[in-house]
C-alpha cells in the first residue's frame, strides 16, 4: 500500500492565522483526502515556527511575556482545524513539543559530521520579517521585496553552512525531475537560483540578538540555531527523527512520496537550502514540491505583517466552512495571484453551492418523491442524458488527472461539470411533462430513467466533492441515499449568503 506524507509549511506566530495560511492548509488536506480515497496510507502533517525573531519582538511590542505570546497565537493556527475542516494527523509546535529540540540537534550534528559547517565574522542585511539576508542586489530600492522594509545592518560571527558545496547535485535533482517542483515557472525559478551560484548561508544567530530564545547551537550557547533551519527540520522533527520515533522509517525513509506544499515567498528555502541541508544529512529529499502564489486583498498580499489579514476562523463563521473552502479552490489559480474579497467569495457560494449544487439537489429529491413516493426508480437510460452520463463516468478520472499536476480548479471544474450537466438536463427533459404524460396514460419509463439519471449524478457529486469540502459532501449524499426504500424529505443544503441567512 503506497505511503504519501504531505506537509504545510509552518508560520510564524508573531500575529493569528491569516487566509493565505488557510489556502495552504485547504489544499494540502485535498491532497490528503483524495490520497487517503485512492488507498494510501497518509500522514497530513503542519505546526507552528514559534522559534523566531520576530515572534520576539511582536510579543515586545504587545508588552506580553514571549512564552505568553506565542502560546496565545499558536493556539489560534492549531485551531483551525475545526472552522476549515482539516484532517490533519499532527501539529508540531516548534518551541513546545519535545520532539522537535532533540531532531534539530540530531539532525545539526549530522550535517557537521558531514563537514559541512564553520564559523566567520559576517556582515550584511538581515531582514527580520523574512528571517533572511539579503545582497543589495537582492532589495527594491534598498528595501526587502517581501515586506517593504528597509533591513537592518548585522555583524556578528556565526555559523555557515555549505550550500556551494551541493550546487550540481541540486540541479541534476531538479532538472531530472527527481526533485519533482510544479508548477514549471516555480521550477525555472529554481534553476535561475542554481545559475546564478550559491552562496555559503549563516545557520546561526548571537544568543543576545535572539534574545535567548530558540534552540541553542549544540557545544555552543552562546549562538542560537537559525530559525530556517530551526523550522525546515519539523519535517523529520515531527516523524520523531532524533528523538527515536518509527514514523521517520515508515513517512521519511520508505514513504512514496513525500510532497511539501510551500507559499512562493519561501521557495529557496524549500527548494534550495532544504534539499543541500538532507543532502549533507544523508537523508532523502522531497519527492514534490508544490509552489502556490499568493492571496491579495485590494492588491496587496495578505500578510501579518502588511495588517491587512483576513482571519480563516471569523471568517469561516460568518459565511461557513463550505463557502471559504470552496472560494479557496475554485477562485485560486494554479499560477498568479488571486485577490480576495468579501462580494466575491459570497457570489461564488450562492451562485455555485446554493443555486447551482444545492438547488439541484432540492429539486430532485422533492420530484422523486413528487412522482415516486421517494424511492428511487431503477430506470435506464435517458434519452437526451449523455452527456450527464459523460460527466459522471469521467469525473473519477479527470479529478485524479487534475490533483497528479496539483491543479485544484481543473479537479473542481470536474466535479462541477456534472451540476452543471444535471441542472441543463432538468431544464432539457423536462419530468414535470412526463409526469403529467404519465397521467395521461403513457409508460413510466421515460421519467423512471430521467428521475434515475439525476439522482446517480447527485450522488457521484457528492462522492467526487468529498476531497475539496467534506461536509457539503456529506449533506449531499445523506440526501440522496435512502433509508427504508425512501430518500429523506427535500431539504435545503446551503444557505443564500447575500441574503444575510448567516
Amino acid at each position: 500500500m503506497p505511503h504519501t506524507y504531505i506537509t504545510t509549511t509552518i508560520p510564524y506566530v508573531n500575529a493569528r492565522p491569516h487566509l493565505g495560511f488557510a489556502l495552504e492548509l485547504v489544499q494540502a488536506d485535498v491532497l490528503a483526502r483524495h490520497r487517503r480515497r485512492e488507498g494510501d496510507q497518509v500522514r497530513l502533517q503542519t505546526g507552528t515556527d514559534d522559534n523566531s525573531l520576530k515572534n520576539v519582538l511582536a510579543a515586545e511590542d504587545a508588552g506580553v511575556p514571549v512564552r505568553e505570546f506565542v502560546d496565545r497565537n499558536a493556539a489560534a493556527f492549531v485551531a483551525l482545524r475545526e472552522p476549515l475542516s482539516l484532517s490533519t494527523d499532527d501539529v508540531l509546535r516548534t518551541s513546545h513539543d519535545p520532539r522537535h529540540r532533540a531532531g534539530v540537534e540530531h539532525f545539526w550534528r549530522a550535517c557537521a559530521g558531514a563537514g559541512d559547517f564553520y564559523r566567520r565574522y559576517y556582515e550584511g542585511l538581515y531582514c527580520v520579517g523574512c528571517e533572511q539576508f539579503y545582497t543589495e542586489s537582492e532589495l527594491d530600492g534598498g528595501r526587502c521585496p517581501e515586506h517593504d522594509v528597509a533591513p537592518e545592518h548585522v555583524a556578528e560571527e556565526n555559523w555557515f553552512f555549505r550550500l556551494s558545496r551541493y550546487a550540481g547535485q541540486l540541479h541534476d535533482l531538479v532538472t531530472s525531475g527527481r526533485l519533482r517542483i510544479e508548477p514549471a515557472q516555480r521550477r525555472n525559478e529554481v534553476l535561475g537560483f542554481l545559475a546564478g551560484g550559491l552562496e555559503d548561508f549563516s545557520i546561526s544567530r548571537s544568543a543576545e540578538r535572539a534574545r535567548g530564545w530558540g534552540i541553542p547551537v549544540p557545544g555552543d550557547p552562546g549562538q542560537v540555531i537559525y530559525v530556517w533551519w530551526d523550522a525546515l527540520g519539523n519535517y523529520l522533527t515531527a516523524l520523531g527523527y532524533g528523538s527515536g520515533g518509527t514514523g521517520h522509517q515508515r513517512w521519511w525513509l520508505d514513504s512514496d512520496r513525500r510532497i511539501h506544499l510551500v507559499g512562493k515567498g519561501v521557495l529557496r528555502f524549500h527548494a534550495v537550502y532544504w534539499p543541500a541541508m538532507l543532502l549533507s544529512a544523508g537523508q532523502p529529499l522531497p519527492t514534490d514540491i508544490v509552489v502556490h502564489d499568493y492571496l491579495t486583498h485590494d492588491g496587496r498580499k495578505i500578510s501579518k505583517s502588511a495588517g491587512n489579514t483576513v482571519d480563516p476562523a471569523t471568517l469561516a463563521a460568518e459565511c461557513g466552512t463550505d463557502a471559504v473552502r470552496w472560494w479557496l479552490l475554485r477562485e485560486v489559480p494554479r499560477v498568479g495571484d488571486a485577490d480576495f474579497t468579501l462580494a466575491r467569495l459570497v457570489a461564488r457560494a450562492d451562485d455555485e453551492l446554493a443555486n447551482g449544487l444545492g438547488n439541484l439537489v432540492h429539486r430532485v429529491v422533492a420530484m422523486v418523491h413528487r412522482y415516486r413516493a421517494g424511492a428511487v426508480p431503477r430506470g435506464g437510460r435517458a434519452s437526451g442524458g449523455e452527456r450527464v452520463d459523460r460527466a459522471v463516468g469521467t469525473v473519477r478520472a479527470e479529478v485524479g488527472k487534475a490533483l497528479a499536476e496539483f491543479d485544484f480548479r481543473s479537479a473542481t471544474a470536474a466535479v462541477w461539470a456534472i451540476v452543471d450537466e444535471a441542472n441543463r438536463f432538468v431544464s432539457q427533459a423536462k419530468p414535470w411533462e412526463l409526469a403529467k404524460a404519465e397521467r395521461d396514460g403513457a409508460a413510466p419509463d421515460a421519467l423512471d430513467a430521467v428521475l434515475a439519471t439525476l439522482v446517480l449524478a447527485c450522488r457521484t457529486v457528492g462522492e467526487e466533492l468529498a476531497p475539496f469540502l467534506p461536509d457539503a459532501a456529506a449533506r449531499v449524499t445523506e440526501a440522496c441515499t435512502e433509508r427504508g426504500g425512501r430518500l429523506p424529505a427535500a431539504s435545503p443544503l446551503f444557505p443564500r449568503l447575500a441574503a444575510g441567512q448567516r
